[in-house]
């Protein structure tokens, strides 16, 4: 429906009526600067087309005594004075990969404030009788604590637009005013942009500087016939990121995390079931009631064996996972169950899924998946299990075309709910999750009808549209998948549909630190979310999908691919490690904790992982402590630290690296992920550092380097995509 506030169209009639102050060109793109009444306007239009209007300050007594225009390298810096205090303004515009507009204002108040309302910072209406179509078209927004952006297009000014508000800046306003950034970026056409949060329980301090906005605006052309909305979105946002201020990352204690981990998981009788004399893993910590789940027992196993082939420790703990994985076999349905059979009598149906054999549609393909990577190892036994169910799930890939409800009955297909939400569909990745299951069986088996399930289940994939992702794990599979697809079919459209995939989980990421609340406490920055409605990350969904993205980047190589794909996957990568320690309670204060958890309990001890972290104004750990997230640790150090045969040290490298070659004295990798990111390289001694050992690095870019020693850390920066070597001499 069209309709404006009263600022709105207070705003419309004045713009129209007032002078630039400031003028900039940047090639095509004209900005322009005005004052109004109560605001500052940064109006930006192409070629002379319809201007859109961008709001960096406004005064809430909605009068403007004064102001000071000062010129800067890239554009102006505005003073505005107020009866309420003073704002500070600057507005730049420069070139990169695109036009970048960006605007920061910071307010000094001159009284304590209460402000109950801000309005919104992009106007797209520049006349009162302008039409709805006009306004431009917006494709993804702010959902809860995810980015606070806006991607649109507005064909009238021949523009599409990423608008970026980086919300860490603003964290300060929320922890003086007890609020929070939730959805405080999105808004109805033709008012939309950033609007924060009202103060009014508690005020803003009078004489301390505020930031109030923090904008970053990419600018493109709109797309043609030969672009897609993924590529431009995944393009646009990584032009955003590398100027963007990102907070610095530390090493962590991984090794000491895996060992304190490894422990409580296999010690901690809290982590266990017995059913029918076998033990197996409890999906949540003391949840003795709900029966085991062959997704959980695979979900850990996995991580485990990636730890062991890397430490080349053996654990018992793998041999009774492993022992228990065929009582999930069916022999009259001829497929793997989600729940253990001879435990089913413990399900109450408190839950949707939680009847028996009730299946929700990836809890069949993701223990799939795993089975396929085991046999792919050439564990006899799960392959067995694994071509013995295919015939099963292409069986159910038939019966629903390819498009998979939420949950279905094994037993007769019946389809017990069809979607996520009215008109949303069902559980759109499960296509992609699908098809990299058929991709396993095709280079397990070499039979063909595998790989053209998996074309078809491309197909099916192709008609979701934009929002592919259900689940982010089984979004990044289905990422793989694509990929995989591509180098095997050479058909274009199943590399677009990878990016399709990448671009909706890079939709549903956190790009900003939540710097109030409980959010002191850890680092939030990059943070990905399970569900794309979830209102918390996730450890096992986060822990996969860098499993995921450490696969797809090894699978890139050779591959032309989107730099600002490198880029990002790199950057999560490289945030993850940071931010997943902080999953564990033990590293929380307990006022962090949630009192109340909705399954099995929370012991602040234990090295097992939380599934749950919140914004900054709730408690975490409400859902419990994930057994099944115990996995995170141990993918980590297999893929980070380079082990070195004889030696009292490792190597260990903060982003994402492959073709790791080790010889006497020395050891070669090739750094992925995108030259325009930096990551740390640093030398882990088991025991303190002996001066008598001398390290130097070579790499393609910076030349033969000696490693610095800073506080008695042996450590140096490289950037991504390309050859490292690090020698060394002396004795230890």
């Amino acid at each position: 429906m069209k309709g404006l506030s009263p600022w709105g169209l207070s705003a419309i009639t004045e713009l129209g009526q007032t002078e630039e102050v400031y003028t900039g060109i940047l090639n095509e793109i004209h900005l322009g600067i005005k004052i109004t009444s109560d605001s500052l306007w940064a109006t930006i239009s192409s070629n002379n087309k319809s201007p859109i209007h961008f709001r960096p300050c406004f005064v809430p007594s909605g009068k403007i005594q004064s102001f000071k225009v000062r010129k800067s390298k890239d554009g102006c810096k505005i003073d505005v004075f107020s009866v309420i205090g003073t704002f500070t303004v600057s507005v730049a515009l420069s070139s990169e990969t695109y036009p970048i507009l960006r605007y920061k204002c910071a307010f000094t108040p001159s009284y304590t404030l209460f402000i109950p309302f801000w309005p919104k910072d992009i106007l797209l209406q520049n006349h009162r009788d302008d039409a709805v179509k006009d306004f431009g078209e917006i494709h993804c927004s702010q959902r809860q604590t995810r980015s606070g952006l806006i991607y649109l297009t507005k064909p009238s000014s021949h523009l599409r637009i990423l608008y970026f508000q980086n919300l860490t800046s603003l964290s300060g306003y929320c922890e003086q005013t007890a609020t929070s950034l939730s959805g405080v970026v999105g808004g109805e056409l033709p008012e939309i942009g950033l609007s924060l949060p009202p103060c009014t329980e508690k005020p803003l301090v009078a004489g301390k500087s505020i930031l109030l906005s923090d904008a970053h605006i990419c600018l493109g052309p709109l797309p043609d016939e030969t672009s897609d909305q993924a590529t431009d979105y995944l393009n646009m946002l990584a032009a955003i990121y590398v100027p963007l201020p990102k907070p610095k990352t530390r090493y962590r204690q991984w090794p000491k995390i895996v060992k304190n981990g490894l422990k409580d998981l296999i010690e901690n009788p809290g982590c266990w079931s017995r059913v029918e004399g076998n033990s197996y893993l409890n999906a949540y910590l003391c949840d003795h009631e709900t029966p085991p789940e062959i997704m959980v027992q695979l979900a850990v196993l996995l991580p485990l064996l990636d730890y062991t082939n890397w430490s080349g420790d053996q654990l018992a703990v793998v041999s009774t996972i492993k022992k228990g994985l065929p009582s999930f076999y069916d022999k009259k349905l001829k497929s793997i169950l989600r729940w253990h059979p001879a435990a089913e009598d413990k399900l109450k149906g408190e839950e949707e899924q939680k009847i028996p054999l009730v299946m929700d549609s990836w809890y069949l393909h993701h223990p799939l998946l795993n089975l396929s990577r085991l046999a792919l190892m050439g564990d006899k036994a799960t392959k067995k299990l694994f071509l013995s169910s295919l015939d099963f799930a292409i069986k159910v890939a038939h019966e629903f075309n390819y498009e998979w409800p939420v949950f279905y009955k094994m037993d007769t297909l019946e389809i017990l709910k069809a979607e996520t939400e009215p008109g949303k569909g069902g559980e759109q990745d499960v296509a992609g999750l699908y098809a990299l299951v058929m991709i396993q069986a095709y280079t397990l088996t070499k039979q063909k009808k595998y790989l053209k399930e998996a074309i078809k289940a491309a197909d099916q994939l192709a008609a979701v549209g934009p929002d592919i992702m259900y689940q982010a794990n089984n979004t990044a599979f289905a990422a793989g998948a694509m990929l995989r697809l591509f180098k095997i079919t050479g058909t274009p459209l199943h590399l677009n549909l990878c990016y399709r995939c990448l671009a909706s989980l890079f939709q549903n990421v956190q790009l900003w630190d939540c710097n109030y609340g409980y959010g002191k406490n850890m680092p939030t920055f990059f943070a990905l979310f399970p569900l794309t409605d979830a209102p918390y990350t996730a450890a096992y969904e986060e822990q996969e999908v860098f499993c995921a993205f450490h696969d797809f980047l090894n699978h890139a190589i050779g591959v032309e691919i989107l730099p600002s794909v490198q880029l990002l996957c790199g950057e999560y990568i490289r945030y993850l490690i940071d931010r997943a320690p902080f999953y564990y309670p033990t590293m929380l204060p307990d006022d962090m904790l949630s009192k109340e958890v909705k399954t099995g309990k929370v012991e602040r001890d234990l090295w097992i992982a939380l599934e749950d972290i919140h914004d900054g104004t709730e408690q975490s750990g409400a859902v419990g402590q994930e057994v099944y997230g115990a996995g995170n640790a141990f993918g980590i150090l297999p893929r980070h630290f380079i082990r070195i045969e004889g030696e009292t040290f490792m190597i260990y490298v903060d982003g994402p690296f492959s073709k790791v070659s080790k010889k006497q004295g020395e050891v070669t990798f090739q750094m992925l992920s995108h030259q325009a990111m930096t990551y740390r390289v640093k030398i882990v001694f088991d025991k303190p550092y002996h001066s008598n050992l001398y390290f130097k690095i070579t790499s393609d870019r910076a030349g033969s380097l000696p490693m610095p020693v800073k506080n008695k850390q042996i450590e140096m920066e490289v950037t991504g995509n390309q050859n490292v070597s690090i020698c060394w001499t002396g004795k230890q």
